[in-house]
């Protein structure tokens, strides 16, 4: 799930839906499980990192890894029901400063290396290529080490920028810089509706962006260490409010001093940004840099929404075919029994039949006369038995009548894809009913008379409303029907109507919660 992954600090990495990634446990390098992607990164962004990151294909210790003879493991972090840091690895990473918590590490580094001797003697017999990897590995260790130590560390910098003079940053200048970001972002791409935002998405997906080129950004090297210092900080000065559980507090303050409204999750213990004053006098005194990236990106999004837009294009059209009851008619003027007409083309048949036969009356030009063979076309069988047939009829109910003796179909197109249904064009049903625990229950059907995939559909919905969705097979029917947790009913109807294209008249709406 994204958010159980670590975001790094200069943003999510670029990646496509279906490529192979790898788990791994901070502090362990070795892979502790493999799978594939189940979005791209910019579909990721605009979820809010929420959802399914992998779908798992191998995890450590699975059915697959039981099935081979000799089971070995990468290293001591991999223990028998859990698998936690390497002690060599943090061995390894304590030369650099920027760990935190050294005296830590180091005990857990002491408690792993018991683990290992442990291991060690629970081997009973000795493996000499198991030995030849651990000596391998040793030097590799050594030669690491030696190497960091020779090493002066920079800034990251684009790679069209190497031959640039590099500038080192003070602590004031980084924070310079981070509350000149923020403000950045908070004019630019901070919008209310992706409010309530959690701090690290607020750091990677905005603040980040938004720096100066040429400028990494590091929070480590500012004065507050850490993220959530930073806010902490920001709360005590008044830019920020930051609290844990006075939520009603803090929709009252936001209208107030501050410019933001923070509260700190309850259980992932990380600030979430909740609300942006546009009138605090830092906001306003601010002046957001026009960046070309900026308008490019837009121009990009907005070229792809246009290529995205004429896929969803619907197009719903009824059809009739003729029947036994008004075959003579077509067969008459020449026309095709076996094709599917229009509602119009329907008339101009039976048109052209009344004036091949000469039959409007002279008196009246709004009146046809019935001759045996329209007539049992119109109303044969149509008509109780012992009442006389109608002579005449006006022209304005001949077209509809005549249709109307003709099987109904329909034609749904949607980009490259065509069907032909018998019948009329069935309805999309959305109910929203209670089920146990006073819980309400969306649920949406008839999805395949527009061409619509319930799958698809489902993961839409789980991050456009960010609630839980399934998919069930409906009892006694040919179909699917999408389950959506709560009561969004209204909001699911504007979906199919905006991205969809469903005209509302095919949208049957029921709400079973409301109150009589």
């Amino acid at each position: 799930m994204f958010p159980g992954i670590s975001i790094p600090a200069d943003g999510l990495p670029s990646f496509l839906s279906g490529e192979p990634w790898a788990v791994k446990v901070p502090g362990n390098p070795a892979p502790i499980a493999v799978g594939s992607t189940t979005m791209s990164s910019t579909e990721a962004l605009k979820a809010g990192l929420r959802g399914k990151a992998l779908r798992i294909t191998h995890y450590y210790r699975d059915l697959l890894w039981g099935s081979v003879e000799g089971h070995s493991v990468p290293n001591a972090g991999f223990l028998e029901d859990v698998v936690v840091e390497d002690p060599a690895f943090l061995s390894t990473s304590q030369v650099s400063d920027s760990c935190e918590g050294a005296a830590d590490s180091s005990n857990d580094q002491k408690n792993g290396e018991e683990g290992i001797i442990d291991a060690d003697n629970a081997n009973s017999e000795p493996n000499s290529t198991s030995a030849t990897q651990d000596d391998f590995d040793g030097n590799i260790v050594e030669q690491v080490a030696a190497d960091v130590g020779d090493l002066k560390l920079t800034e990251n910098v684009d790679a069209g920028e190497t031959n640039e003079e590099h500038h080192v940053l003070t602590t004031e200048d980084v924070d310079a810089y981070l509350d000149k970001c923020l403000l950045q972002a908070l004019h630019t791409t901070v919008k209310d509706k992706d409010l309530p935002m959690p701090g690290s998405t607020l750091w990677s997906n905005h603040i980040l962006p938004c720096r100066p080129s040429g400028i990494t950004l590091d929070i480590k090297k500012s004065s507050h260490k850490k993220l959530t210092k930073w806010l902490q900080a920001k709360s005590s000065a008044g830019l920020f409010v930051l609290q844990l559980m006075l939520v009603f507090w803090l929709l009252i303050r936001r209208h107030l001093k501050s410019q933001i409204s923070v509260k700190e999750d309850k259980y992932k213990k990380e600030s979430m940004l909740f609300s942006v004053n546009r009138g605090h006098p830092d906001y306003l005194s601010f002046k957001p840099e026009k960046r070309p990236a900026e308008k490019a990106s837009q121009a990009v999004d907005h070229a792809a929404s246009d290529n995205i837009q004429p896929a969803k294009i619907l197009e719903v059209t009824e059809v009739y075919k003729p029947s036994v009851h008004v075959n003579p008619i077509f067969a008459s003027v020449g026309a095709d029994t076996g094709r599917l007409y229009t509602f119009s083309e329907a008339c101009d048949v039976v048109f052209n039949y009344i004036e091949k036969e000469n039959l409007v009356k002279p008196t009246a030009k709004s009146i046809v006369v019935l001759d045996p063979t329209l007539s049992d076309a119109l109303f044969k069988g149509a008509i109780k038995k012992g009442t006389t047939y109608p002579t005449e009829i006006h022209k304005k109910d001949l077209g509809s009548t005549f249709v109307n003796r003709m099987q109904a179909h329909h034609v749904v197109s949607r980009g490259s894809q065509s069907v032909v249904r018998k019948g009329a064009l069935k309805t999309i049903q959305i109910v929203t009913e209670r089920r146990q625990g006073n819980k309400k229950m969306t649920k949406l059907s008839g999805l395949e008379t527009f061409l619509m995939d319930p799958e698809a559909l489902a993961s839409e919905l789980q991050k456009k409303f960010a609630c839980s969705t399934t998919v069930a097979e409906l009892p006694g029917k040919k179909g699917q029907e999408v389950l959506i947790q709560g009561g969004v009913i209204a909001d699911v109807a504007k979906h199919l109507v905006e991205q969809f294209g469903i005209p509302k008249r095919y949208i049957e709406v029921l709400d079973k919660t409301a109150r009589k």
